[in-house]
């Protein structure tokens, strides 16, 4: 059995392990919440922006729609140019890029041009997911991927949980453009940050010592003896745990049901992420009556609940479930699709819609960091960034689309119990197909 780090640092004869994983995920973890922010602060602008340029809620989609379709289309090209060139520069550049494209949203004259510069946001920002998560399978041990995994998802949570307070202040005080301006600054920081500090590889860094260089790349196959053979009985079972050979093979990538039912799975589950993201604000001030102000704290509470949800998520697929991916995958779609029929019939209290968001908001993202980690078991170091590049790519065209399908919804009917409703049957249907996938025993 793997010695516990603590042990490795006192004991006489054994090498010292540094700990500067833990830096660089601290880095990612400021990163990606600038990514976020970057992203999710057109929900809150958005009603200003119908206000200004008289749109309907379609049109409004497409806004926030635009992006998806840049992001995913950067998704596999980043993957093959990661994979050649290593994450350190890839990063820097993409998150001085759409640094510069969300300030030149503020300068629109119109709405069109707002789109378009939504997709140019998506192209350049579409390298840094993939990016991250290869540097979280690089530099972290099996046991330890998901947990980490999980802090990084936990900033896809924290950046809505303050965009639509500050985003929202900003905008009241100065103006809807004065939003883009503010938050592009943070990105050219962090681009610097990144370069000086994140290497590829933990073999790159000369912060990383030898022992913590061992840990991160044998405690694997120390591991896989002592642990990951108890058996869960029936819940091995349900989710088909089983020897998998990984995939050493780029073209055989695009063959696994494993790697594309993942990829249409997490298509469903951004088509709920992103249709909430993108109208939650809205619902609350058209459906609910709220004012601005209070809209920015009541729509910040799914995300509240989501970086709870991110964090305990990948620590119980890492300790509770021994690095299986599909419990807490499972719990993810089945509990948010009974949340989204809870919202729906929630009475008009702002404490009871807070509570019901918040929870909703926790059961999505509980299951959030397995789906970027499940791909981890089933490939190695050097196919998973393609692998993830497909998943992420596939996935993110949920963000395309969903908020368009709601926007239309919308104009149709006027109702958002309905979008809620869709959501719900999305999330069922993604329960069905994680059943369909096999879990890798990770060695």
């Amino acid at each position: 059995m793997a010695m516990p780090e603590s042990q490795a640092n006192i004991i006489p004869g054994v090498k010292k392990r540094s700990g500067y994983r833990w830096v660089v995920l601290a880095v990612i973890f400021c990163v990606y919440t600038v990514c976020m922010a970057d992203r999710t602060n057109i929900g809150v602008v958005l009603p200003f922006l119908k206000k200004e340029f008289t749109l309907n809620n379609f049109e409004s989609g497409a806004i926030a729609s635009f992006f998806f379709l840049g992001y995913a289309i950067t998704q596999i090209p980043a993957g093959f140019w990661l994979g050649k060139k290593g994450s350190r520069g890839i990063v820097s550049l993409a998150v001085l890029g759409f640094s510069a494209v969300t300030f030149l949203m503020g300068t629109i004259g119109n709405a069109a041009s707002l789109k378009w510069l939504r997709l140019a946001l998506g192209v350049t920002e579409g390298p840094a997911p993939v990016s991250m998560t290869s540097t979280i399978n690089q530099w972290f041990p099996a046991k330890e991927k998901a947990t980490a995994t999980g802090v990084y998802i936990a900033s896809t949570q924290l950046a809505p949980i303050i965009v639509p307070i500050v985003a929202t202040w900003i905008a009241i005080a100065y103006g809807w453009r004065s939003v883009f301006y503010w938050f592009a600054v943070p990105g050219i920081i962090l681009a610097a940050v990144w370069y000086l500090l994140v290497r590829t590889k933990p073999e790159e860094s000369s912060r990383v010592s030898q022992g913590e260089l061992e840990y991160i790349r044998q405690s694997e196959a120390a591991d896989t003896q002592s642990v990951d053979q108890k058996s869960f009985g029936w819940l091995d079972k349900l989710i088909r745990y089983k020897q998998v050979e990984r995939i050493s093979n780029v073209k055989n990538l695009f063959k696994s049901w494993n790697i594309l039912g993942n990829t249409v799975t997490y298509f469903l589950m951004n088509s709920v992420v992103y249709g909430m993201l993108t109208w939650v604000p809205s619902y609350l001030v058209n459906a609910k009556g709220y004012s601005f102000m209070k809209m920015g704290f009541v729509s910040s509470t799914p995300a509240i609940g989501g970086l709870c949800g991110a964090l305990l998520g990948g620590w119980l697929s890492d300790k509770v479930f021994l690095k299986r991916r599909k419990p807490t995958m499972l719990l993810t779609a089945l509990a948010t699709a009974i949340m989204m029929i809870v919202v729906i019939n929630v009475p008009d209290n702002v404490t009871v819609i807070s509570a019901s968001l918040l929870l909703a908001g926790f059961f999505l993202n509980i299951g959030w960091p397995a789906f970027t980690a499940y791909p981890m078991g089933l490939t190695t170091r050097e196919t998973y960034p393609v692998a993830i590049a497909i998943v992420n790519s596939g996935g993110n065209l949920g963000g395309f689309f969903s908020p368009m399908i709601v926007g239309a919804l919308l104009d149709a009917t006027n109702s958002y119990n309905l979008a809620f409703g869709f959501f719900a049957a999305l999330l069922m249907l993604g329960f069905m197909l994680i059943l369909t996938l096999e879990e890798a025993v990770q060695k």
